[in-house]
């Protein structure tokens, strides 16, 4: 593998993936004589006793379905619920991205995993444009079927398992602790590498503009992160969903070379059009970054049978290159996210970090359940911090996706 650290080799080396191709080349008539033939059912149980069941890894409790009795308590006020708590957008989906989609409905035959020539160019020429990647191949770009799947998959995707840690932030979007307990990896939550002690990193996600509570990792931070990782081989990946979302700061993409130094060797960035083109109902992502890891994730996904839709490509490819929606987006969002802040500060709330991204981080420096419940009375659902770890535990996440109309009856509710 060209391009990869001697760690990074053993990182990527996928063992199951590789056993099965041995096995199968030297038992392609079927089963070793001295193993005899195996009973009917018993194919993927032969390394467990009977009557034992498969191993699932240990997920928690869907964090959502907790929010249900507040939703309800929202949904009593006379004048109906104000949802800020799932940043699913509610305007339209610009209208070049609907027509490119209709322009490619005829699709009969199967998409590639490794997406269209022109997605690909596409995703290079905006995030030359925008992200600050220079001379980046459409090679080292492929699409995913949103954001979420790639993150919960990419542990997975990297053949990393069982003594492998998968680091990300201490308050972060909970997808990474999945994806890492997919992988039957370690999850571990850490802002500081250097706390990280001599256990084995096989990924360290990073998030910025991050996602619950808008702070922008400099530079200068994210290049540390990756100075670091490269020493011991870990990959870096950088979740940058929210990057065209900047307000009191810039932020700045791992694939930018202020931070790399001019080398993508062993990062990747993950990128979504949910947020910035308004297709969360498309699915549409994209990672782009170091060759080999590229190609690494896209052989398993292409055994796995993971594909973006034809039409959803040339959606993408539509909104790439065209920048205008996205400033008409931000408008919209900048709108709103005047109107909540005033309303929260007269409120009594105090907003922390929330330079950049989609949400307001929000606290009245109580436990965070009490200021749902004390927002719930108000006809206005948020999402509780504790849904992002322990240190969010006295603070509330509100989004900025709902419409004009919306936001304005959740400001008149705040300030009354």
């Amino acid at each position: 593998m060209e391009g990869l650290h001697a760690g990074q080799r053993g990182v990527l080396r996928r063992p199951r993936l590789a056993r099965w191709r041995g096995e199968a080349r030297r038992h392609r008539q079927g089963p070793r004589a001295d193993r005899g033939a195996a009973p009917a059912g018993a194919r993927g149980a032969l390394s467990r006793p009977p009557g034992v069941p498969p191993r699932r890894p240990q997920l928690p409790d869907f964090p959502w379905d907790a929010l249900v009795p507040y939703s309800e308590r929202a949904a009593a006020h006379p004048d109906g619920i104000v949802d800020l708590s799932v940043g699913t957008p509610v305007d339209p989906t610009p209208e070049v991205v609907r027509h490119a989609l209709a322009a490619a409905a005829d699709a009969p035959g199967y998409p590639t995993t490794v997406g269209t020539p022109a997605l690909r160019e596409a995703a290079v020429r905006w995030l030359a444009r925008r992200a600050g990647a220079v001379a980046l191949d459409p090679g080292a770009v492929i699409p995913s079927i949103g954001s979420k799947e790639l993150v919960a998959w990419l542990p997975t995707l990297l053949g990393l398992g069982p003594g492998d840690a998968v680091v990300f932030p201490e308050l972060a979007y909970p997808t990474y602790d999945i994806g890492a307990r997919l992988a039957g990896a370690d999850p571990v939550a850490s802002d500081s590498v250097t706390a990280l002690g001599p256990r084995r990193v096989g990924l360290i996600w990073v998030n910025s503009p991050a996602n619950p509570h808008g702070r922008v990792l400099p530079a200068a931070h994210l290049a540390k992160v990756v100075d670091w990782a490269r020493e011991r081989g870990a990959v870096v990946a950088s979740d940058e969903c929210y990057l065209e979302l900047g307000w009191e700061e810039r932020p700045v993409s791992i694939l930018d070379p202020a931070v790399n130094g001019g080398s993508l060797d062993g990062l990747l960035a993950v990128h979504s059009l949910s947020k910035r083109s308004n297709l969360a109902g498309y699915r549409a992502g994209f990672v782009a970054g170091d060759p080999a890891l590229i190609r690494q994730v896209l052989e398993v996904r292409k055994h796995a049978g993971l594909m973006v839709p034809t039409p959803v490509q040339a959606a993408m490819t539509a909104a790439l290159d065209d920048d205008a929606h996205v400033e008409e987006q931000r408008s919209r969002y900048a709108r709103r996210r005047d109107v909540l802040r005033a309303a929260l500060a007269e409120a009594g709330f105090r907003i922390d970090h929330s330079t950049a991204g989609l949400y307001l981080w929000a606290t009245r420096d109580q436990p965070c359940w009490d200021t749902v419940g004390w927002l719930a009375d108000r006809g206005i659902l948020a999402a509780p911090g504790a849904f992002y770890g322990a240190a969010g535990g006295s603070h509330v996440r509100i989004a900025l996706t709902a419409t004009d109309e919306r936001v304005d009856a959740a400001a008149k509710r705040l300030t009354a």
